[in-house]
């Protein structure tokens, strides 16, 4: 048995703003941490704008330096120095590339090594996935952050290892609606408080298809001149989106705030929060949403289904028939007292089965019991 702390290394490529990064200082901040002592180390030097919330939070960061994926996994007996000088017991590694040199420092120094899979296998490219399915047995298990993602794994790797669900959570008292706040930014943006807002937030890229997301809301915006969008958030898609902002005429009633560090005051200027995604794993922005009292409407992309029981705390469309979500975003603008009790059920929906407390106590309880059989 343990009876001093536990020592967990984070593996992660980078500490951007992304879903899997950010569950880093949010778990940090609920962990018990006169049980764990938390270590990070990230690859991407130019991705650090988490770095300073993981340190505030209790965790201690290092940057090993490294540009690219097959630097990575040239940094494994780096990795494993560090975990020898600093005696730690369980390496819990994010995301494909961090995965494979977790595997590697497995084999190296026999360290219990815990995969977190956020993605099913079939977005993942062809060289990812051929790695991951090579590797997959070789650390000691896994993490699936949904139902769906663990039928991914089962269905394109049948591992030999066990895969643990542990569904993705959230802090539900830090996501809390401010009515207060909400009203300053939609002054601030010049937004009457009348106005219905539909927003969203994360990194504008491929998979979340905001192409279709302005599409939606231009058609819906034709019908309802009392509609303002919000799309918080960057990314390798940000020109094409501003591009294509103003090719519709939106530039007046879309706004782009940038990267915001205090989401849930931008959850709680909006009414709406509309999804278009391709695929996800089950995503945070969605939970935090949720929490923060937003409608939801979204596609039925990865484990949102696993969230969302539609008509009753959000509604879904299926991913290929995203321009279903015209129609729900109008109803909830023609019945507005269903908008704000399909929002309460949302977040009651997210506080009683996404909460972070209960998602850490699960993490706690796979270190524990790894730590307890760790090879020296």
């Amino acid at each position: 048995m343990q009876t001093q702390a536990i020592r967990i290394l984070h593996l992660i490529k980078s500490l951007g703003r992304g879903g899997a990064e950010t569950l880093l200082p949010e778990t940090l901040k609920v962990h018990n941490k006169t049980s764990f002592v938390f270590y990070c180390i990230y690859f991407l030097p130019w991705k650090d704008q988490l770095v300073e919330e993981i340190n505030t939070a209790g965790g201690i960061v290092k940057n090993i330096p490294a540009t690219n994926n097959i630097k990575i996994l040239l940094q494994a007996f780096k990795i494993s120095r560090f975990i020898k000088q600093n005696n730690i017991q369980v390496v819990h590694c994010h995301l494909p590339w961090a995965g494979f040199v977790g595997r590697i420092v497995h084999l190296i120094s026999g360290i219990p090594v815990i995969y977190t899979e956020h993605n099913k296998q079939e977005r993942y490219q062809s060289l990812t996935r051929f790695f991951n399915k090579f590797s997959f047995n070789l650390q000691s298990t896994a993490i699936a952050v949904s139902d769906d993602v663990a039928q991914s794994i089962k269905l394109n790797i049948n591992p030999s290892i066990k895969v643990n669900t542990i569904l993705n959570g959230i802090n539900t008292e830090k996501f809390r609606r401010n009515l207060q706040v909400g009203q300053k930014i939609r002054a601030d943006l010049g937004i009457s408080s009348d106005a219905i807002v539909i927003g969203s937030l994360g990194v504008f890229r491929t998979q979340k298809r905001l192409h279709h997301w302005l599409e939606i809301f231009a058609s819906v915006s034709k019908q309802n001149p009392n509609v303002r969008g919000i799309l918080v958030g960057d990314g390798p898609l940000k020109q094409q989106i501003i591009l294509q902002i103003k090719a519709m005429g939106l530039a007046d009633i879309v706004f782009l705030p940038g990267i915001q560090t205090n989401a849930v005051d931008w959850y709680s200027a909006m009414d709406v929060f509309m999804m278009t995604s391709e695929f996800e794993g089950l995503p945070l922005a969605l939970l935090e949403a949720m929490s923060c009292e937003c409608a939801v409407v979204a596609t039925n992309a990865g484990g949102i289904n696993e969230v969302v029981n539609d008509g009753i705390n959000g509604s879904i469309v299926d991913v290929d028939q995203w321009a279903g979500l015209t129609s729900k975003v109008q109803f909830l603008l023609d019945h507005p007292d269903v908008r704000v009790s399909m929002g309460q059920a949302a977040r009651d929906r997210v506080v009683h089965h996404f909460s972070i407390y209960q998602m850490t106590k699960q993490l706690e309880n796979l270190y524990t019991s790894y730590a307890d059989t760790e090879k020296h």
